[in-house]
């Protein structure tokens, strides 16, 4: 197939940031062929009231009206019943991420143990709300960050025993162990994987900052496992990008000597993702992959979304017909290099010659 007509595609994690960095990321969803994003919570400070989600909906919203930003809250100890409780009713927060401490970008907030937290998982299972795990664990004397994904998945089985109606998403999945996991547990339990797992192993993030993020990518039985479990048709498995927008400095000689983790493939989404399910001719799955899969999982068309997408609305991909942007998006302090720039990849267009959205 060298032209494949979808629906919008929906993106189930996403970093906007803020500020000036939000009004340069922003623009960029709609040319990744997506029309609804989930929003990470870790700002700085981070997200963790109802009024500062709703704040930050509203800024986004006015940024990229054609977009639907679908909510969360940082888990913390600010973070109680009665906090999830408000949330839900607002029909715009639709669930909580879990960030292990001062493992990624911003988690110095973060859990250290889940515990403590318990009731809150209670209230988010009876108000339907969705808990987003960074699944790995602190490194230690044992524990490194190629080995930091498998030693949480004790972590995610016990809370689905302890929560079986909770729905949980492991994010970003990079391990053929996390796949196995998720398909171990019952129908409350999702996994999202990102489009530059598709294509990295730990070569790649080895030599070169702009393939660095957190999960590292493993092994290429990993990679193989991740790429089954994305084009299988499963509908436990969907997009979610964790495209992770850091500026170039941040990436190439930081002042602190520290490379920040992330990749930023938000503008490329759905073209990366066709790239690899051609690779091992699958992209008879890519649909239920970007746009199904997700939007059922988080109940979006129960809950905001009531009808479905006519054929005037969505996106045409045509094989080999673009390149990623070799010049950097973005100006002075806050360019960003896009993963595989200068490689050739599917190029994208929405229907009616419009920007995207519905």
């Amino acid at each position: 197939m060298g032209t494949i007509e979808l629906p919008p595609a929906a993106d189930f994690h996403v970093h906007l940031r803020e500020g000036d960095m939000m009004r340069v990321v922003v623009p960029t969803i709609t040319k990744g062929g997506v029309s609804l994003v989930y929003v990470m919570p870790n700002l700085v400070p981070p997200i963790t009231t109802v009024p500062q989600a709703l704040s930050y909906h509203s800024g986004l919203a006015d940024l990229e009206p054609s977009v639907t930003f679908l909510m969360t809250l940082y888990l913390c100890p600010a973070i109680t019943p009665a906090v999830i409780e408000h949330a839900a009713s607002t029909k715009k927060i639709n669930g909580v991420k879990s960030y292990p401490k001062g493992l990624t970008t911003n988690s110095e907030a973060g859990v250290v143990s889940y515990e403590q937290y318990y009731p809150v998982f209670a209230a988010m299972e009876k108000h339907d709300m969705v808990l987003n795990l960074h699944g790995e664990s602190p490194s230690s004397e044992t524990t490194t960050i190629l080995n930091a994904e498998e030693t949480f998945l004790p972590t995610l089985l016990d809370l689905h025993a302890r929560f079986p109606k909770l729905r949980i998403v492991l994010e970003h999945c990079t391990t053929a162990a996390a796949v196995e996991a998720v398909r171990k547990c019952g129908d409350t339990v999702a996994a999202t994987i990102t489009a530059h797992h598709l294509f990295l192993t730990i070569d790649q993030w080895a030599d070169n900052p702009h393939c660095f993020c957190k999960p590292v990518a493993k092994l290429p039985s990993d990679r193989a496992a991740l790429v089954e479990a994305a084009t299988s048709g499963e509908a436990k498995f969907f997009l979610g990008t964790d495209s992770a927008p850091h500026p170039r400095e941040m990436k190439i000689g930081a002042k602190n000597g520290r490379t920040a983790a992330g990749v930023f493939t938000q503008p490329y989404a759905v073209q990366l993702v066709a790239e690899a399910f051609d690779k091992v001719g699958k992209l008879d799955m890519l649909k239920g992959f970007v746009c199904d899969f997700g939007r059922r999982f988080y109940k979006v068309r129960e809950m905001e979304l009531e009808r479905e997408f006519g054929p005037e609305e969505g996106i045409v991909l045509k094989k080999g017909g673009d390149e990623v942007a070799v010049s950097q998006i973005g100006e002075k302090d806050k360019i960003v290099v896009p993963f595989n720039a200068g490689q050739k990849v599917w190029s994208l267009e929405w229907k009616g010659g419009s920007s995207g959205g519905y």
